[in-house]
Formats: C-alpha cells, structure tokens, sequence
C-alpha cells in the first residue's frame, strides 16, 4: 500500500468537520434558546412581562412560564407584605412640634403590578409610600392638640389609616394596618405637662381634704344634736316623783356609809337623819 494514499485517506474531510461545528453550534443555541425560554416566578412574587420594552397585560403567577427569547421579559414583583417605618416632624392644631414614629404594613395587589410598574417602577416606596405616610400623618395631626394626640391616640391612628389607605390605592397598594409607636414632644411642653399634672394632683388632694372636713364637720353636728336631742328627751322625762325618788336613793346611800356613831358637834345640836 502506497504510504501517501493512506495519509490522504486518514485525513479529516474539512465538509465534515464543518458539517460537525455547525451541529455543535446550533446544539448549543438550541439549549440557550430553551433555558432562555422558561422562566419561574418564585412564591410570594408576581411577574411583570415586558416584550420589547413594553410593559404586557397579562402578569404572571408563581411557578414555570414560557417566554420568547431575545423579545419577552419578566420583572418579578414581590407581593409579600411589606414594612415601611419612618419617623415625621409635624405641627400639632396648638402648635406644638411633634415627631411620630409610624410603622406601616402594606402590600402590591398581585393583579395589577403590571399597573403600577408601568407608572410607578420599582422606586414605589421612595416614590409613593414615603411621602403618603408623611402627607397623611402631618394632616391628621394638625386637627388635634398636643394633649388630644397623646389621651385619642387611637382615633388619631384610625384617621391616619383611614387617609394612608385612600392615597395608597390610587396606585393599587393595599394598606395592613399602621401603628403608631411614639408620639415625642419639645422639653419645653414635657416640662409644662409634668408641672399641669402636679397641679391636677394639687388640686384634686385638695379636693379631697376639704370633702373629708365637711364630712367630719357634718359628723360633729350630727354627735351635737343627738346629744341635745338626748338631753331634751331627759328633760322631758323628769318628774315631781323621779326627783323625789333620786332623792331617797340618795338618803339611803347615806345611810349605808354610817358607822353608828354620831358626829361631835359644838353647837349643841344633835344632827339627825331624814328617813321618811
């Protein structure tokens, strides 16, 4: 065998290694393709589909989806709840500066992200919920006084709710719940709230002093006219018989304390003893 036309026949068919490298390529784009293809929504998220830039109607529920590669793509979305806390400066109806913490649970409606990515974006906190809980907060707490804020803290919470929960909306984010940690006022009006309570406290030991002296004055003239009505009573009682009848009593007392002997006397007089 000629040694030259094995060496040709052993060489490689450059057809056929470009028929292989194109396989090889198109094998590899085929898999990009398919795991381009797929996407998963993880729980507690919903997906946004953008198709050349433009948001879709239609959003995606947790799980796999197809999606056209190079052209669609998801935004995924978290609907979970959410915590906003901030802490806001405003001016109380008396104009007294006040600083409120305010802890804030809210979620996205699932439904309509799409809604609010296409308005809003993925700033919507900084963009939306900040300055709702500020605006709310600073327009409930101007309808009341220093001291309304702290005795109606509830109400004010209720009314806080109440306005968070219409501005929010609007952007389809749906309001939890709110408390509101810390009402925390200027030294100046601590100080006049602690001398008010002193006086409150002042005033109401006071009070209760001057109840117990009428009551202890009262008492003192029901003890005097029992005691007179007692007396009048006695006076009543007394006879010509009762006097006559203490009188003898009174003799024979006398004469139970006699020792028989007759008292020496210079006058002459001999002293004797009533017994009728």
């Amino acid at each position: 065998m000629n040694p030259e036309s094995v060496t040709r026949n052993s060489s490689p068919n450059p057809k056929q290694v470009s028929r292989v490298a194109v396989s090889v390529i198109v094998v590899i784009v085929l898999v990009i393709l398919a795991f381009r293809a797929f996407t998963i929504v993880e729980a507690g998220h919903r997906g946004v589909v953008l198709q050349l830039g433009a948001v879709q109607p239609q959003v995606l529920e947790e799980g796999l989806h197809f999606k056209i590669p190079f052209v669609q793509k998801v935004i995924p979305v978290e609907i979970r709840v959410q915590k906003a806390e901030s802490s806001q400066v405003s001016a109380s109806r008396d104009l007294q500066t006040v600083t409120t913490t305010l802890a804030v649970n809210y979620h996205l409606e699932g439904t309509t992200v799409n809604n609010l990515y296409r308005t809003v974006g993925m700033e919507y906190r900084a963009r939306i919920v900040d300055p709702a809980i500020s605006e709310s907060l600073k327009a409930v707490t101007a309808q009341y006084t220093a001291e309304d804020l702290i005795s109606k803290r509830s109400e004010v919470s209720s009314k806080v709710k109440e306005a968070l929960t219409a501005k929010l909306g609007l952007y389809n984010m749906v309001l939890d719940e709110i408390n509101i940690t810390e009402f925390k006022f200027s030294e100046e009006f601590d100080r006049a709230i602690e001398q008010k309570q002193i006086a409150e406290q002042n005033a109401l030991k006071s009070k209760l002093d001057l109840e117990r002296i009428k009551i202890e004055k009262e008492q003192e003239i029901t003890r005097a006219q029992a005691q007179a009505e007692a007396l009048r009573l006695q006076k009543q009682e007394v006879t010509p018989e009762l006097i006559q009848l203490r009188q003898i009593e009174a003799q024979l007392k006398a004469i139970e304390k006699w020792d028989g002997k007759m008292p020496n006397v210079t006058g002459g007089a001999t002293p004797f003893i009533n017994v009728e």
